[in-house]
């Protein structure tokens, strides 16, 4: 094999789609996957290529730092794309403690095994971290996130992910770690948790359950197709220049309640029903605790540097998402009742 890459929470929504194109577009890549199989950590997302001889799963926790220098000694990383975090705001709201360990302590452990693997022999090697465009705070009605934009994180989610931004800098600065930073907006795309508002929506429409839309829906965000961001990663970790920062975004600005209302539509296509039926389910809840109004991206230095542009119009990226959601509902009721932890017990027990 060419070069060895770890890629941390890569059985997750985001990280699943950059594994499989790494084993698929790099044969010589030996690609590892480094995951510790929380709720949101599921192995089947990768059923097509998990036989496959260039790649390998490695159950750890991150935040378990011996586990983390044994993983390094075992392999010889070339590159680090470092995905696994805890990310679901509500989450980091009722529960703070778990964001700080494994988006924080989990990425500090990573840069000392990188730092330690990679004292003697830094050249050709990267640490590449996977952040989010919630380190930048809230927007008003105008202006866009740009990779100068001061950092000002509202929630406990957005705070852990500053804070290890911080740290993968300081590890540049201070020690000479090569690394790179990426900051997205919102994913969205196959084989993403339910938990969050896109597959929630489409699940909750299929059981004709209330979709739940916080405040009035007026709350904006920038939607990014998955496999557009799993691209970005890709020339980003090939070409990207060692200590930037690349803001990815869709170029696709949505008020919640906007989204919702297009994908009730869809969803009435889809699943044969009248017009208008689905959009009775909306359900006005009350609002999140330190809400951002809204998030928008200027991805134009990644666009003009390295060539980069999402492809899919909203319509229909959403429409493709809904039809994997309709086509995989086994996928999707496994998910829902936990069953989908028996696939690692299956494949990888006794090994």
């Amino acid at each position: 094999m060419k070069k060895t890459i770890l890629i941390t929470g890569g059985a997750g929504f985001i990280g699943s789609h950059v594994v499989r194109r790494f084993v698929n577009n790099y044969p010589g890549y030996l690609v590892v996957n480094a995951d510790k199989l929380t709720y949101a950590g599921n192995l089947e997302n990768l059923t097509d290529i998990d036989t496959k001889k260039n790649y390998l799963f490695e159950k750890i926790d991150i935040v378990d730092k011996q586990s983390v220098l044994d993983l390094f000694k075992k392999y010889s990383f070339d590159g680090i794309i470092h995905l696994a975090a805890e990310s679901h705001v509500d989450r980091s709201i009722t529960g703070p403690d778990e964001f700080v360990f494994t988006n924080i302590v989990g990425t500090v452990n990573l840069l000392n095994a990188a730092l330690n693997s990679w004292k003697n022999a830094p050249e050709g090697k990267l640490f590449y971290h996977i952040s989010t465009d919630e380190v930048y705070g809230s927007l008003g009605k105008e202006g866009l996130f740009t990779e100068q934009t001061a950092y000002d994180p509202k929630s406990p989610y957005s705070a852990s992910k500053a804070s290890s931004d911080h740290m993968v800098r300081a590890y540049n600065h201070t020690f000479g770690i090569p690394v790179v930073i990426s900051n997205c907006s919102n994913n969205y795309g196959p084989n993403q948790f339910p938990e969050k508002l896109i597959p929630l929506a489409i699940n909750n429409i299929k059981n004709n359950k209330p979709i739940p839309v916080y405040g009035k829906g007026e709350n904006i965000r920038d939607w990014l197709y998955v496999e557009d961001h799993a691209s970005a990663i890709d020339l980003i970790f090939h070409h990207g220049k060692v200590g930037e920062t690349y803001n990815i975004g869709g170029n696709n600005e949505w008020k919640n309640i906007d989204l919702i209302l297009l994908l009730c539509r869809i969803m009435d296509k889809k699943i044969n029903q009248s017009a208008g039926t689905s959009e009775k389910l909306i359900t006005y809840v009350k609002d999140r605790p330190g809400h951002d109004l809204r998030y928008a991206i200027d991805s134009s230095k990644l666009q003009k540097e390295l060539g980069w542009s999402p492809i899919p119009e909203f319509a229909d990226g959403l429409e493709k998402t809904v039809e994997w959601y309709l086509t995989n509902l086994k996928w999707l009721e496994r998910v829902l009742s936990g069953d989908y932890g028996k696939y690692y017990d299956f494949m990888y027990s006794g090994k």
